[in-house]
């Protein structure tokens, strides 16, 4: 059972930078559509995380994807992990 593959267990999500302002963080906002559980109808959810961008290489717009990483800071526990699409 030694030859089994590793895969990552760590999160990754796609979201969108709205701020670039600090140095080496960018902050990234993920939406997400849920079903309302009464009325059916579909909600846009949103949350913003800080994730690490080593380079400083990500401008506001970008459709980044990020993955979850251990705590480097108070607030920042993802790194940026590629770029989905620029702007």
């Amino acid at each position: 059972m030694n030859n089994s593959v590793k895969t990552s267990l760590k999160r990754m999500l796609v979201g969108k930078v709205v701020s670039a302002k600090m140095n080496k963080t960018v902050t990234v906002l993920v939406e997400h559509r849920v079903k309302h559980p009464i009325y059916g109808k579909y909600v846009v959810r949103s949350k913003k995380y800080h994730a690490h961008d080593q380079a400083n290489i990500y401008n506001e717009g970008d459709l980044v994807e990020i993955q979850e990483n251990r705590p480097i800071s108070k607030t920042k526990a993802w790194t940026v992990s590629s770029l989905v699409k620029s702007v």
